[in-house]
């Protein structure tokens, strides 16, 4: 990533982080909420938005009928589209990366336990939210929006991918998992959970019985660690 990018998404940062707060229910009217609400509220209705009627599709006028407030009221929090989609995205996705590299960097637990931990995980925080639509809605516009598919690139799937590098070899440094080829082992364990997500916004709304999301995830765990574990020879104590 040149400087200039990296430059301009420490800007992007920062101003989400001045302005942004999480969303917070509240019974009364939205025209009534304090101001510091406004941001939150924002987002999530930008992210169903989204979801719902994609990149193209979405106008800054519907989020801000959604979100209950005037369409000059949005712009005083963001002036552009593609600043809140930006924002989106720091605010609503980035955290789970957050999380995941938290996890990754600070625990001491085995690598099979951590990669069962960031399937679950992934599950209970990603697929089971609103944001589980971001992966068929960058599948679909990708193409169209090539600065908005870099900036998801490299704030979501490069860092979550990076860190499960850094899991699979931590496996391998401590003979948990055998050698692999890190760039294509992590592609291949990312793609199933990634067309897990594409599928519930997509064919399973057809058909909502041809997915056991419980069933999926230990089906996936323990066809990938067969895969991954170093034969029983090569297994040995810290």
């Amino acid at each position: 990533m040149s400087p200039a990018t990296r430059t301009g998404s420490t800007r992007t940062r920062a101003r989400v982080r001045r302005t942004t707060r999480r969303p917070v229910r509240s019974s009364a009217p939205r025209w009534s909420r304090r101001k510091e609400l406004r941001p939150g509220e924002i987002l999530a209705a930008a992210l169903e938005q989204f979801v719902e009627r994609g990149y193209a599709a979405t106008k800054l006028e519907d989020v801000a009928r959604r979100a209950g407030i005037t369409k000059g009221a949005m712009y005083r929090y963001y002036d552009s589209k593609e600043a809140l989609f930006k924002a989106m995205v720091l605010e609503m996705v980035v955290p789970h990366v957050e999380h995941f590299e938290r996890e990754v960097s600070s625990s001491s637990a085995s690598a099979r336990d951590l990669l069962t931990a960031f399937a679950h995980g992934w599950v209970e925080r990603v697929y089971s939210s609103p944001v589980s639509g971001l992966a068929k809605l960058m599948v679909a516009e990708a193409s169209n929006f090539p600065d908005l598919a870099s900036f998801y690139h490299e704030e979501v799937i490069a860092r979550s991918a990076r860190a499960l590098t850094r899991l699979l070899e931590r496996g391998v440094q401590r003979g948990e998992f055998r050698p692999l080829d890190m760039q294509s082992a992590v592609v291949i364990l990312r793609a199933p959970l990634i067309l897990m997500a594409i599928w519930k916004h997509s064919l399973l709304r057809c058909d909502p019985k041809i997915l056991d999301e419980s069933r999926y995830v230990e089906t996936y765990l323990d066809m990938m660690m067969n895969g991954l574990l170093a034969p029983p020879a090569e297994l040995h104590r810290e």
